[in-house]
């Protein structure tokens, strides 16, 4: 395991080197609630203008009425709420690029996968994948990281990726109390379960930079 400080663009030239490998490479983004992990992979598909595409692990959630009958409805977004075959098989046709393989998609403001939302052709040469439990090791998911040419851990700051969760939820149409309430008694708890599989990474990434979007000052550069 690497441990770096990095740009958007260091990062964006190793994912085109892996894109320019000759066989179709899949590259996981993994990190704690609000890292920043659909925010970085949005980016670095973008900037690779066709060579990649981004199929998001929360394709895989259950829905509500499942989680409901199972009792697990309070704990959506723990490992044991997601189709972890389900998503062991899809990385596994992404591997073999052989036809276009239809992807999930999750819908937050409908709290609802999405079937089949996102085709991903065979001449796509880097698939990114980003998700909590890509590292995880318990309930099925150690599959997962077999599956992963790399895996790139995001280190975030509990207090920022907190500010971003409750923004989010606040966002969706919860009240501060009800967002804050869920984020501390969810997400940071399932934040604790990924920080377990950091050492399993194959880089763990420290953003010294604005991500995109990110209209705050640059922090000063750190050094390395």
């Amino acid at each position: 395991m690497q441990e770096v400080a990095a740009t958007v663009p260091e990062l964006l030239a190793r994912a085109a080197s892996l894109a320019h490998s000759g066989t179709r490479k899949l590259l996981g983004i993994v990190g704690a609630p609000g890292a920043g992990k659909t925010t970085l992979g949005t980016a670095l598909t973008k900037a690779l203008d066709g060579l990649a595409m981004l199929v998001p692990m929360d394709g895989f959630h259950l829905d509500n009425p499942t989680l409901e009958q199972a009792g697990r409805r309070s704990a959506k977004g723990a490992p044991d709420t997601f189709d972890v075959a389900g998503y062991v098989c899809l990385l596994q046709r992404l591997r073999r690029a052989d036809a276009v393989v239809h992807a999930p998609r999750f819908d937050r403001g409908l709290e609802l996968a999405i079937g089949s939302a996102i085709p991903v052709p065979p001449g796509v040469p880097l698939v990114f994948t980003e998700g909590n439990y890509l590292l995880h090791d318990d309930d099925g998911w150690d599959a997962v990281r077999r599956e992963l040419d790399e895996v790139w851990f995001i280190d975030v700051a509990p207090e920022e990726r907190r500010r971003r969760l409750v923004g989010r939820r606040m966002e969706h149409g919860e009240s501060r109390s009800e967002a804050e309430a869920w984020v501390d008694g969810v997400d940071m708890a399932n934040a604790s379960l990924v920080e377990r599989g950091r050492d399993r990474a194959s880089l763990v990434v420290q953003l010294d930079n604005r991500m995109p979007g990110d209209s705050r000052p640059t922090p000063e550069r750190k050094g390395r």
